[in-house]
């Protein structure tokens, strides 16, 4: 975290200067925005938190409950998702504050008792490796408290303005504003009064049952399985060894529990199979009490037994795999245009819950969409950059989708119908990846550039997210994660990865330094040299071989209002951990181009600045 370079902070540092229509913003929803989305909830509060990072944009976000979400109903939290918290700085609070899933436990029915269930496996969460980061169980509901303080804290200063409930959306031929959004208050002393609003984007996060995609002619089209689950937050006393573990249980004939501790150390919560629902039944298996579901529960379970003491919150759903036709509005009104409303979340997609995907790809989404709403808004590329939101997320929902439907039906499956014994458990560890939230991969497009140079560094594939290795920073000789420092703070990173001799380097970021560079196109004159690219050098040799003092400028950039020296940004590899060996990078050095949302959108040898270049001229426009 750095700070005291804009003057001495004695507060909280993580408040950042309100800069912007954050200085001055209006209490009262404006009549005018840049952008305006519509639901609080995962997908649209990390689109809010990202924008607040580019504070010439007027941004507002509505909700139509009165006051903050309390009781959420998503509450996995899967690895990918930890590491977009330490880019919004809260990953260690929420650590601290969630159940860490670590492994999970088969249980299987008896053979030589079959009405009792007994433990058959265990599996460790992420025998692999795939992350530095822990698989987590949080209420959703803190999640979004964590990013609307981030939105608050940031220099838009965004909030949310509770007690707006999305009615209706026409676009015009207004240049400036071309949404006219119509809104009912929900609460206050004006309930019930309408109110219309003009907006230059809507970000429809307003749910399944989204008017904003209905809006904008949108539909979810897919298949249920007409299978029903119930599932339940509660307290209870149990003689079950394994209550705070994750669980798949499958008993003989009774069905199927997916059984997930929750944060806290008292609360779980169960997913209870209800069995198969006739299309007759027209959602009469809703009606299921939470009664029938505890004794359905038991019925799994035996010889073990739950005693409910208190019911957080339950539910009963039917298993149904949907994606929308359209993530925004770009064909929606005849001939194809630049789009001004976007889908997030399960505006787009709705599958089942039992692989705890929801809240996750919906995050992924509104940080997918916000960077480059900011980088619009601000001029920093053209409109076209938008349909890159569509293009990039629309084939990652249908994946999430097809994952699901596999994932879903085996739950659903007695234990006669499996193909062996352990396909359940070794889908589980096969797959693990995707759930992870690890398995996006972006093709090649404006903003990701082909692989004809992924040897340079294997380990960092074109198109997925960076994965951060151990490092050491050359000034002050401490060890950070060479990713952990990459923020949300709106900006590109440039990994450059040094020669042996570190001559190769020092020839390219001269010509980095250079008036017609990259660097000095693409960045507002007049701005520090690192406020939009932040370019960072890692050295092949121990840190304290590295001479700092001999190091370019160009990573040592100086910044803030009294233009001092940034150490942070000079790195030298670990010899137990060598971030060159670990991530297959040249010994001849190589160039990472990582975007602002994690991942790396192409890779380039040191006597490469043209294809750099190529790359980003593609994004941005010049600013000079």
């Amino acid at each position: 975290m750095q700070f005291h370079h804009h003057g001495y902070v004695s507060a909280d540092p993580r408040v950042h200067p309100a800069a912007g229509v954050g200085i001055n913003r209006s209490e009262e929803l404006p009549d005018t925005m840049d952008v305006l989305i519509v639901g609080a909830g995962p997908a649209g509060i990390i689109t809010a938190a990202q924008l607040s990072h580019f504070p010439t944009a007027s941004v507002r976000i509505i909700d139509r409950r009165p006051s903050r979400l309390e009781v959420g109903q998503a509450d996995g939290i899967q690895a990918r998702s930890v590491e977009t918290f330490q880019a919004f700085g809260f990953a260690p609070q929420v650590i601290q504050e969630a159940y860490q899933i670590t492994e999970t436990a088969f249980w299987k029915p008896d053979t030589e008792h079959p009405e009792n269930i007994v433990r058959t496996a265990t599996s460790l969460d992420d025998e692999h490796g795939i992350s530095e980061f822990p698989h987590l169980i949080v209420n959703q509901a803190r999640i979004i408290d964590y990013f609307h303080e981030y939105a608050q804290r940031g220099p838009g200063r965004v909030s949310v303005d509770f007690g707006y409930e999305f009615i209706g959306l026409e676009k015009t031929a207004d240049t400036d504003f071309p949404i006219t959004v119509t809104l009912k208050i929900t609460a206050g002393e004006h309930e019930g009064e309408t109110r219309v609003v003009r907006a230059k984007y809507v970000v429809g996060a307003d749910g399944a049952r989204s008017g904003v995609r209905r809006a904008i002619g949108g539909s979810l089209r897919g298949d249920q399985a007409f299978h029903a689950w119930g599932v339940m937050d509660v307290l209870a006393i149990t003689d079950f060894p394994d209550i705070r573990k994750k669980c798949a249980i499958q008993s003989h004939d009774g069905g199927n529990i997916l059984h997930i501790p929750r944060e806290g150390n008292h609360l779980f919560r169960m997913y209870v199979d209800l069995g198969e629902v006739g299309e007759e039944d027209h959602g009469k298996v809703r009606e299921t009490t939470i009664d029938e579901i505890i004794a359905q529960a038991n019925k799994i379970m035996h010889p073990y037994t739950i005693d409910v003491r208190d019911v957080a919150w339950h539910s009963v759903y039917e298993v149904a795999h949907r994606l929308t036709d359209r993530f925004d509005d770009a064909h929606a009104h005849g001939e194809p245009c630049d789009p001004n409303v976007f889908l997030l979340g399960d505006a787009c997609h709705t599958h089942s819950a039992k692989a705890g995907q929801g809240m996750n790809v919906s995050m992924q989404d509104g940080w997918n969409l916000a960077w480059k709403l900011g980088y619009v808004l601000e001029g920093r590329s053209p409109e076209s950059l938008l349909h890159t939101y569509s293009d990039e997320r629309q084939v990652t929902s249908k994946n999430l989708i097809d994952f699901d439907k596999e994932w879903s039906t085996l739950m659903a499956k007695r234990p006669e119908e499996f193909a062996s014994p352990t396909e359940l458990e070794d889908f589980y560890v096969q797959t693990a990846e995707f759930p992870a939230g690890f398995m996006t991969e972006y093709t090649e497009s404006v903003l990701t550039a082909a692989d004809s140079q992924q040897q340079l560094a294997s380990g960092f594939p074109i198109g997925k997210r960076f994965k951060s290795v151990e490092t050491v920073r050359v000034s002050d000789a401490v060890t950070v994660h060479l990713g952990h420092h990459h923020r949300a703070d709106g900006r590109y990173r440039v990994y450059a990865f040094a020669d042996a001799t570190g001559e190769r380097l020092d020839q390219w970021a001269e010509q980095l330094l250079a008036a017609d560079s990259p660097l000095r196109t693409f960045t507002p004159e007049g701005a520090d040299l690192d406020s939009v690219f932040d370019v960072k050098a890692v050295y092949q040799q121990s840190h304290r071989e590295v001479d700092i003092a001999a190091v370019s400028p160009l990573f040592k950039p100086l910044s803030g209002p009294f233009q001092l020296v940034d150490y942070e940004k000079v790195y030298a590899a670990i010899a137990d951990t060598d971030i060159f060996a670990e991530r297959g990078v040249s010994r001849d050095g190589a160039v990472v181009v990582v975007r602002p949302d994690h991942y790396v959108a192409g890779i380039f040898a040191l006597d490469d600045v043209a294809g750099v270049t190529e790359l980003l001229g593609r994004a941005f426009l010049p600013q000079a």
